[in-house]
């Protein structure tokens, strides 16, 4: 009876991480400071450590839930990470544009930032979870050629590499908490 109870809290405590992480991080979207980054990080690493105990199969409908919440960490999350880790790599260097780029020689690059992090994030878990890591390939080469033609300044190339593997980086952790949940 005992082992039942357990991997009963064990699952409870696994949704509740996931839960967690999916919730600051979209906190973090609606309100992007640091601590809130900083919140969804942790409840992201402590979701990630959960689910990777060895536990045993914990049903379709906690696994389905589980890659919910994962995913919707995994696209909103991102942007907030990404910006945080910008703005240290930057750390005020770099100008905003009204449209989400940066101000380099008089006009503003590397416009639509958002949407292309909520797509891109999207992707990535998506082939993650579905088992087609290969995919990554696909998705890093389709946004470098479309920002190809930004990147002919240090600056512009600085930020893409830096918020592109932070916002990678963020979407496959948090892609990691639904494959390690069912493995």
């Amino acid at each position: 009876m005992i082992p039942s109870v357990l991997a009963v809290l064990y699952v409870v405590l696994l949704v509740l991480a996931a839960a967690a992480a999916a919730g600051l991080s979209v906190a973090a979207w609606w309100r992007p400071t640091p601590p809130l980054v900083y919140a969804s990080v942790a409840a992201v690493a402590a979701a990630l450590l959960l689910s990777a105990v060895p536990a045993g199969d914990p049903g379709f409908a906690v696994d389905a839930l589980i890659t919910v919440l994962a995913l919707a960490a995994a696209i909103v999350g991102g942007g907030p990470a990404a910006t945080t880790a910008l703005r240290m790599a930057t750390r005020g260097s770099v100008a905003d544009g009204d449209h989400g780029g940066i101000i380099q020689d008089g006009s503003e690059v590397l416009r639509g930032g958002t949407a292309i992090g909520l797509l891109e994030r999207l992707a990535v878990a998506a082939v993650i979870i579905a088992g087609f890591p290969e995919g990554l390939a696909v998705i890093v080469a389709i946004k470098g050629v479309g920002r190809f033609t930004e990147l002919d300044a240090a600056a512009p190339r600085e930020r893409f590499i830096i918020g592109t593997f932070a916002s990678l980086i963020w979407a496959a952790a948090c892609a990691g908490i639904a494959v390690l949940a069912r493995a």
